[in-house]
C-alpha cells in the first residue's frame, strides 16, 4: 500500500472513532441516537441525534493534535448550506414537525483520550 493511502485511511478510521466516541457521549447525555452517516446529494450528517424535544445534526470533528481555528470556524458556509438542506430532507422524508438545532462536536488526541468540546447551536439557519 502506498503512502498516500496509508494515510487516507488512517485519515477514515480516525474519523470513525471521533464518531463513536461522540455517540458514547451524546448517550451518556441522554440523547437518543436516531441515525449515523446520513446522506443525501453531497452531504452527509455525522450523527442524528433527539434531546430534549429537539432534532439534533451533529457535525464530528476530529483531530490528532490542536485545531488551529476556532471551533465556530471549522465548518464552511458550503458545509453548513449541504447539512441544512440534508436535515431538511431528513424532517420532510420522515414527516417530522419538530426544531432543529445543529451541533459540532470537536475531538482532539486519540482513541480512548480524547479531549471533548460540544458546541451547541453552532450555527442557526431556519
Amino acid at each position: 500500500m502506498n503512502r498516500k493511502k496509508r494515510t487516507l485511511a488512517a485519515h477514515y478510521r480516525q474519523g470513525v472513532a471521533g464518531e463513536e466516541a461522540a455517540a458514547a457521549y451524546l448517550c451518556a447525555k441522554g440523547y437518543e441516537i436516531w441515525g449515523r452517516n446520513y446522506r443525501f446529494r453531497r452531504a452527509e450528517i455525522d450523527i442524528l441525534a433527539f434531546g430534549d424535544g429537539v432534532l439534533v445534526v451533529v457535525e464530528v470533528k476530529t483531530r490528532t493534535r490542536g485545531f488551529y481555528k476556532t471551533l465556530s470556524h471549522t465548518v464552511s458556509p458550503l458545509k453548513i448550506h449541504r447539512l441544512v438542506r440534508a436535515a431538511d430532507h431528513y424532517v420532510r422524508a420522515h414527516g417530522l414537525d419538530i426544531e432543529v438545532r445543529f451541533d459540532i462536536i470537536q475531538l482532539c488526541g486519540k482513541p480512548g483520550n480524547y479531549e471533548l468540546v460540544h458546541l451547541k447551536n453552532a450555527f442557526y439557519y431556519f
